[in-house]
């Protein structure tokens, strides 16, 4: 009885409505009868369905009650498919991704990196742009050869207002092959990152550092500020000889070495580049090894924290991928990249 009451409510609502409506809800009502007829009791549900019924969701507000071989909110999932698809394939209808680089530019990276083992992907960009070449940090990083390198660290630089008026001092040991502790003075200027003096003792009293500092800033180029620590080789004749040259020191905290961050990242680089790769002998190979280093790292090596140039500014001189010459320096540990001659 219930049955026939609910057929003939049907009937009687299809009276007054439209025949479009009625016509799309047959239709829907025929295409599912059709399904099940073709596939069984689970009718397997093939793209043009999913199109169709997409299609019928967006132009017909009563989809809902006319269906029933899937819940709505699947249809909708289609319909959310469908659109991600065609968006998908119109992005990929042109070329993907970067244009490819040449055999030269590649063979040119591939030699940075073997030659330069103790470089990231960072430097060896920088020392492309000082040829003219433009490339991404990605392409360099494709063709890094598949071995265990050295991460690269960064750090953040501080104090840039007024750098011009800064320079720091540090002291770090270099253990020799003949078992004796060395010790190295380094004084950096903050504007350029530049090494203005370096030297190399076994004994460093305070009157030996007193004396790198008239040398380290001779006539009236003594900066406003000096950083340095509290080590004790910087007693009262240090302090009187700074007092005299018209510095003010700055002393950095105790176990604070980001403090002095920039003779730190110095002397990091110091021992990354040059002295975890060679055997110290004596002083006087030690001071030969530090001004060979020091003079590439003035000259030639890049700084991101510079945009790329070098402490005393390399001009850029274009030339091609092939057409570049390779120079070796700090006896074939690094190396520097040239236009070759016409």
């Amino acid at each position: 009885m219930t049955r026939w009451l609910l057929f003939l409510a049907t009937f009687i609502a299809g009276i007054f409505r439209s025949s479009v409506s009625l016509q799309l809800e047959v239709a829907a009502l025929r295409h599912q009868l059709a399904l099940y007829k073709e596939e069984g009791r689970r009718p397997r549900i093939q793209p043009a369905d999913r199109l169709l019924w997409s299609c019928v969701s967006r132009w017909w507000s009563h989809w809902r009650r006319a269906l029933y071989f899937v819940q709505p909110r699947t249809v909708l999932e289609w319909q959310k498919k469908r659109f991600r698809d065609y968006w998908r394939d119109l992005s990929r209808s042109g070329k993907p991704g970067r244009p490819r680089i040449s055999p030269e530019l590649r063979a040119l990276i591939r030699r940075m990196w073997f030659a330069n083992p103790t470089w990231g992907s960072p430097r060896i960009v920088l020392e492309l742009k000082k040829l003219g070449i433009d490339v991404a940090k990605s392409t360099v990083e494709q063709y890094q050869p598949r071995e265990d390198r050295p991460p690269s660290a960064g750090w953040k630089t501080f104090l840039k207002l007024h750098a011009h008026e800064f320079a720091s001092m540090d002291f770090f040991v270099v253990p020799t092959a003949q078992l004796k502790v060395l010790f190295v003075l380094v004084i950096l200027s903050h504007e350029r990152r530049r090494v203005l003096h370096f030297n190399v003792t076994e004994h460093p009293t305070a009157e030996w550092t007193a004396q790198q500092l008239v040398e380290a800033f001779p006539f009236d180029t003594a900066p406003r500020y000096l950083l340095r620590d509290g080590d004790a080789a910087y007693g009262e004749k240090v302090r009187r000889k700074v007092r005299a040259m018209g510095i003010k020191e700055v002393v950095t905290a105790p176990a604070s070495p980001w403090q002095n961050a920039y003779a730190e990242r110095l002397i990091g680089s110091i021992r990354r580049e040059l002295l975890d790769h060679v055997v110290v002998l004596n002083e006087r190979h030690l001071r030969c090894l530090l001004k060979s280093y020091l003079g590439y790292y003035n000259e030639w090596r890049t700084h991101r924290s510079l945009e790329g140039d070098a402490p005393d500014s390399r001009p850029v001189r274009p030339a091609g991928a092939g057409k570049s010459a390779e120079f070796p320096t700090v006896h074939g540990l690094h190396h520097y990249y040239l236009p070759k001659a016409a």
